[in-house]
């Protein structure tokens, strides 16, 4: 009675399947790294517009600026100071303060993060 074939895959075609899946990879994590920058410039954006429109309700409500983000928080304008996504870390939003005799301390806010985004402008000037 004949021997029975072994059962498997030989190294060729284990080279051919690991090759399909590297270059597979080599094509697609570049893309994914450059999706995860772009969501973190789309989230940064959002966050500004969010707090810009939370800093204008106050002074329409109030006729003043707020004195500091928590003051926002505390008057329930926002829920809580958002992370900024590129630093990752919640203290540091530059605050702008208002020119003239305005009362309060933030008119405007803007990322403390380095850098600048996918479309190539800082950070700083957004």
């Amino acid at each position: 009675m004949p021997k029975p074939a072994a059962q498997g895959f030989t190294l060729v075609e284990l080279l051919v399947v690991m090759a399909i899946i590297a270059l597979l990879l080599t094509l697609a994590v570049p893309r994914y790294f450059n999706h995860l920058e772009s969501s973190r410039d789309t989230i940064l954006r959002q966050d500004l517009a969010v707090m810009r429109d939370a800093i204008d309700k106050y002074h329409g409500d109030r006729g003043r600026y707020p004195d500091s983000l928590d003051e926002l928080v505390n008057a329930r304008y926002l829920r809580a100071v958002p992370v900024d996504p590129v630093t990752e870390r919640a203290d540091t939003w530059q605050i702008v303060a208002p020119s003239g005799d305005a009362a309060g301390a933030v008119y405007d806010i803007r990322s403390g993060a380095p850098g600048t985004a996918v479309d190539g402008s800082p950070y700083a000037e957004w």
